[in-house]
């Protein structure tokens, strides 16, 4: 499978290339258009309580699409429920990748993507405790609310994100979860910040600059103000 994006950042489209007879798996509903041929099957990817934990636990739908193109070969567009930018994220048999809660948009058939979970520092930072862990080969493409950033850490390399902005990390990367003012509740809760990640490099972060959980609680208070 080869991504190409189009119409980024704001609202990105990432066109799939499949091979003759090459399976890609879609999250349900992410699909645009594509091209003649190419055949769906939806199924809960795993069975049925495989599908139940991708859902309950890691917020994606029970079903996975799996399109496969004709012969000839074909492409699948695909996009995210949100505006923003996407990504074609490439796993390695040693690189495995956790993604949060909605990022996952599709992946190529060589990767396998299930429900992981990612620690006390998710659950207690608003994002849901379990989220997706992508391993094995190929491309996995993420979608984000907002734009993407990338951050490369070199070993030993510090940094500090707010929960809400991150969208996927390398599984091996060493992280923990505080308040953003350190030892502080009520500072924290007045500096508008609640949880933050403190990674270690090296590994490699992807943040979106835009907090969903965030968007959707100043549209709720708009709604009811």
């Amino acid at each position: 499978m080869k991504v190409q994006l189009r119409h980024s950042p704001a609202s990105a489209v990432a066109r799939c290339y499949l091979a003759g007879n090459e399976p890609m798996r879609v999250e349900s509903g992410a699909m645009v258009a594509h091209s003649a041929g190419v055949t769906l099957q939806a199924k809960a990817d795993g069975g049925i309580f495989a599908g139940i934990k991708r859902s309950v636990l890691a917020g994606e739908s029970f079903f996975v699409s799996t399109f496969t193109a004709p012969q000839q070969g074909g492409w699948v567009d695909v996009a995210p429920s949100l505006p923003g930018d996407m990504l074609p994220l490439t796993i390695q048999p040693d690189r495995p990748f956790f993604i949060s809660r909605g990022g996952w948009i599709a992946n190529s058939h060589g990767v396998q993507v299930e429900s992981k979970w990612g620690g006390f520092a998710n659950l207690f930072g608003g994002e849901g405790g379990f989220g997706l862990r992508a391993h094995g080969e190929g491309e996995v493409v993420v979608g984000v609310f907002g734009a993407i950033d990338v951050i490369d850490l070199q070993p030993g390399e510090p940094i500090t994100i707010d929960t809400g902005h991150v969208v996927a990390y390398d599984l091996a990367m060493n992280f923990t979860i505080r308040r953003a003012v350190s030892g502080r509740s009520i500072q924290s809760l007045k500096s508008g910040e609640g949880l933050v990640f403190d990674f270690t490099g090296p590994g490699r972060v992807l943040l979106q600059t835009r907090n969903p959980s965030a968007f959707a609680s100043w549209t709720a208070s708009v709604s009811s103000g």
